[in-house]
């Protein structure tokens, strides 16, 4: 499976902005897909993920009610569309991909950078 993650950008605090990962290759095995952050000098963590279905969005605390995590499955894209973002939201955003079993991403994405300053 290869994922390309796009979207990214410098923002001003209060903006939107919506990420995008388009899937390809093997993409039949997918059954789950994550948004994941890293801010420098900070632990990678998960923002949202969403059934390979598009279905069954899960979201963490870290941008809950912020966020919306959608899949276009004609395109095999996922999308991360983010509200009000703020200077602590700067990160690298990856998206990644995992099978049923184990549960573990083992698909990346390059990330994209998410810079929100005034």
């Amino acid at each position: 499976v290869q994922l390309q993650a796009s979207g990214g950008g410098l923002v001003q605090p209060g903006e939107s902005l919506r990420l995008s990962c388009a899937a390809s290759g093997s993409t039949l095995t997918i059954y789950n897909m994550g948004w994941f952050r890293q801010a420098p000098g900070k632990v990678r963590e998960l923002v949202a993920s969403i059934g390979w279905n598009g279905r069954d969005a899960y979201y963490t605390n870290s941008m809950k009610g912020r966020v919306t995590i959608s899949k276009d499955n004609a395109k095999n894209t996922i999308y991360l569309q983010m509200n009000n973002l703020q200077p602590e939201d700067t990160a690298v955003y990856l998206c990644a991909a995992r099978k049923n079993r184990p549960r573990v991403y083992d698909a990346w994405g390059q990330g994209t950078l998410v810079t929100v300053s005034s």
